[in-house]
């Protein structure tokens, strides 16, 4: 525990918050039974808990000093747990309540981006009146549809007729009240991790699947991830400059994650941003730290660090 300069009694005792009630449930339980082991061979006071309704009890109760927030999507990305520690005056892990709740909506990403003058793909939010010829007149095709508040892909479609279009618009309301339409990138994705202000090595991904879906995150053996990622030197520190102000001017901290494309002429734009990235050995989080030269127990550990600062 030396390398991140705190005794593991520093920490006291620690809630490792997981499960919850989301789309990525499973995702995030798996990433937080990786976090309590590493927390735990590391010699801290840590205990698993899945979030339900009790959770303010059960943490004012056990007397925790601090919390771990490992939950993917609703409930742990968008602010709600992240104002319940608040409450309750309990330090937590990553970004505050603004960051949670800017980084969490597509919509509201993009808006701050924007306002920035950062590079993001051109957007259009949709009703259940939107008709597939309007949004492929301002938007062209392929286009993506997504859900503004799920993770993990969920309930996202790319786009290639009008036909299709409908079809992938109810899919998307079916996950969220909130949907966009998002112009396409042709080119190669890429996804930089930022920790404690600090962008690690960018890794790419590439799939034979139409996009990076959740199938291709998650179920599928043909997904590649490349780390080196192939760009030249001067490429890889714009794209990790790139995310690291995004990361800021959405108010986050602590650690996270950026993802982002880059068109045939070699220039970036801004997809998204996570808050509560997977922390499972297999992660993208965890990669990144690895070619960087941290190990998983200390990348944890660093990760344990940003609950010491003030999230006000």
């Amino acid at each position: 525990m030396s390398e991140i300069n705190m005794t593991p009694q520093s920490f006291g005792r620690v809630a490792v918050l997981m499960g919850g009630r989301s789309a990525e449930r499973e995702i995030s339980l798996k990433s937080g039974r990786a976090v309590l082991a590493a927390l735990q061979s590391l010699g801290v006071d840590a205990v698993g808990l899945d979030v339900d309704k009790t959770v303010s009890e059960r943490i004012h109760q056990d007397k925790f000093d601090r919390a771990f927030i490992i939950l993917h999507g609703r409930g742990g990305e968008d602010g709600e747990i992240q104002g319940v520690l608040q409450s309750l005056q309990i330090p937590y892990t990553g970004s505050g309540i603004t960051g949670a709740v800017l980084s969490m909506n597509k919509r509201l990403s993009k808006q701050i981006w924007q306002s920035q003058g950062l590079p993001t793909p051109k957007y259009v939010r949709l009703n259940r009146q939107s008709t597939p010829q309007q949004i492929v007149e301002e938007l062209g095709l392929p286009l993506v549809i997504k859900p503004v508040n799920e993770g993990s892909s969920i309930g996202m479609s790319k786009v290639t007729s009008v036909e299709a279009l409908q079809q992938a618009i109810s899919l998307a309301f079916d996950y969220d009240d909130e949907v966009i339409a998002e112009q396409w990138v042709h080119g190669a994705e890429y996804t930089v991790s930022i920790l404690n202000g600090e962008a690690l090595p960018v890794i790419r991904l590439t799939t034979p699947r139409e996009f990076y879906d959740f199938e291709a995150k998650y179920l599928a053996n043909s997904t590649e991830y490349l780390c080196p990622c192939g760009l030249s030197d001067a490429d890889e520190k714009r794209c990790q400059q790139l995310a690291i102000t995004a990361f800021h001017a959405l108010n986050m901290s602590g650690w996270g994650r950026i993802d982002v494309m880059a068109d045939q002429q070699g220039d970036f734009y801004l997809l998204e941003a996570n808050s509560v990235p997977g922390m499972t050995d297999h992660s993208l989080v965890p990669m990144s730290a690895r070619q960087a030269g941290i190990s998983f127990e200390n990348l944890v550990g660093q990760i344990l660090k940003s609950s010491l600062e003030d999230k006000r």
